[in-house]
């Protein structure tokens, strides 16, 4: 049986991809949690009006990912905290301040998009970089100074 597959399923193909199964595995399988059609030119049109949809969206995302980057590279964040002795904090900061203090400004970032490392110890200039969707990256500027 030849199917279309809707998704990418591992092991077998990507999405849009006609291929060759055992006939069981597509009518009790595939076709039934919607992963692929029957190989027939109606949906032969509708895969390709789905990929059609599929890489508009995916330039939407990828346009507006874009735009919040460079938002992102012009935008800096200050912590004023309390420093000891060689300029340690007492305490860290941590993605989820800023993730907190980027929401204070208007941006809507997850803290786990937020690729720190380890927390930050010292007083000083830091570059955090940012994943955003579409495979986006962001630079983000982090000042920390001492009270």
């Amino acid at each position: 049986m030849e199917v279309i597959l809707r998704q990418d399923v591992e092991h077998l193909g990507r999405a849009g991809e006609i291929v060759k199964v055992r006939d069981g595995y597509g009518r009790n399988f595939l076709i039934p949690r919607g992963l692929a059609y029957h190989a027939t030119e109606t949906s032969r049109r509708r895969i390709d009006a789905e990929a059609r949809r599929r890489t508009e969206r995916q330039a939407t995302d990828r346009r507006s990912a874009e735009e919040l980057a460079g938002r992102l590279r012009a935008a800096s964040v200050t912590f004023t905290v309390k420093a000891g002795e060689g300029d340690k904090l007492f305490g860290s900061i941590t993605s989820a301040d800023i993730a907190g203090r980027l929401a204070e400004l208007g941006f809507e970032i997850d803290k786990r998009s937020i690729e720190l490392d380890e927390p930050l110890k010292m007083i000083g200039v830091y570059t955090v970089p940012v994943r955003l969707p579409a495979e986006v990256r962001a630079e983000l500027r982090v000042w920390v100074v001492m009270d």
